[in-house]
């Protein structure tokens, strides 16, 4: 077993820590006071070449792997949990499914933009009545002349407002109470589509979770992504990969709010010496320190599953699972190592604290993972 980054991995790394420090964290407090989405953010990552990162090259993309991808969500979730997220969709949900399942045109046409970062990546899967139960979808696509009229609604939607396209899920046909799910790519300046953006959210203030309204948006037929019916199982492999995503982005918010913590522990003093000398606060330190490399660890081995080629669904959903719900209580337990302070705005962890909850809940809830898992050991 080789636990080493290659040498393009860590250069990747390196590159992306460096950035982080330098152009995400300076405004991260600011943005997320605001929720003011971070564009400026983007079209330099679109700069580094980082936009089409785990890409083919003949689309824009690095030809990267999964891997590294999980590596530049980790390090910008690290300093902005809202652009790891915005990134982290980006990749897996926006360009992942064009890739995976799409005609070489649709490839051509839709992903290279998402590439080169002239679109941002997003996906239409949720609605206000299909959630964990994601077969419960209820916007319907009818084919009429070689066009799908697509009727319906989509939530909590990332990124939709800076993405020109979008795949999303609808039902092209019935079978009794047996439903076709397909799913459909629709650009998002259609007559009769409407994004709309006034969430207010727990956390992540400063990434883009839109609402979606349908009202007969008419697209190609060609537009179909894959063949008609196998909708429901290209988003259940599409949030396979997103998983990583989530994983690698709980990892960087609970290091972000471990480092600021051990950083604190160590100036702040009481009782005649720093807090770092106290036991009880040396245990915090070491428990959150230690489960953030277990999850690292899961996060990298469901990365390099994937990119072998090999099953990965069940480690990717232990990965997701563990891996925020660490996050949840390594950010709580940076707060309480702050006291008092960790309670205010200025200190950060209290972003970190709110920004890390969502990832217990999307791209599939801690109950979801539970089921995913239990169902690959036979139960």
């Amino acid at each position: 077993m080789n636990f080493d980054l290659t040498t393009e991995q860590k250069l990747i790394q390196k590159t992306i820590r460096e950035f982080s420090e330098e152009e995400v964290a300076p405004g991260a407090e600011q943005r997320d006071k605001d929720k003011r989405f971070p564009r400026e953010v983007f079209d330099k990552l679109s700069e580094l070449g980082m936009m089409g990162l785990p890409f083919p090259e003949d689309y824009g993309g690095a030809g990267s792997d999964t891997i590294s991808f999980a590596i530049v969500v980790e390090e910008l979730s690290r300093a902005c949990g809202s652009t790891g997220i915005t990134y982290s969709a980006h990749i897996s949900l926006g360009g992942a499914p064009l890739y995976l399942f799409g005609t070489e045109e649709q490839k051509q046409k839709y992903l290279t933009p998402i590439c080169t970062g002239e679109s941002l990546g997003a996906f239409g899967l949720t609605e206000p009545n299909a959630g964990s139960d994601a077969g419960g979808t209820q916007t319907e696509a009818v084919l009429k002349n070689h066009e799908f009229i697509i009727n319906g609604n989509k939530c909590f939607i990332t990124n939709a407002s800076y993405a020109k396209h979008l795949a999303l899920t609808a039902i092209t046909g019935r079978d009794g109470t047996k439903k076709e799910i397909s799913a459909i790519i629709v650009p998002t300046d259609a007559e009769g589509f409407t994004i709309i953006d006034n969430y207010e959210k727990m956390g992540l203030n400063a990434s883009n979770t839109t609402e979606l309204v349908l009202e007969d948006v008419c697209v190609p037929e060609d537009n179909l992504l894959g063949k008609p019916g196998e909708g429901f199982r290209q988003f259940l492999i599409t949030l396979d990969g997103g998983r990583i995503g989530i994983g690698a982005m709980a990892v960087g918010i609970a290091q972000g709010a471990y480092e600021k913590a051990l950083a604190y522990a160590k100036e702040r003093k009481q009782f005649g010496k720093s807090l770092s000398g106290f036991q009880a606060i040396q245990f915090k330190l070491a428990d959150m320190a230690m489960k953030i490399e277990l999850a690292r660890n899961m996060v990298y081995k469901a990365a390099w599953l994937k990119d072998q080629g090999r099953q990965f669904s069940k480690e990717a959903s232990m990965a997701k699972l563990y891996a925020s719900e660490i996050c949840m209580e390594v950010t709580n337990q940076a707060v309480q190592i702050h006291g008092g302070y960790g309670y205010m705005k200025e200190y950060q962890v209290e972003r970190m604290m709110r920004d890390a909850k969502l990832l217990e809940i999307g791209e599939g809830t801690s109950e979801i993972q539970r089921m995913v898992i239990a169902r690959s050991l036979g139960c």
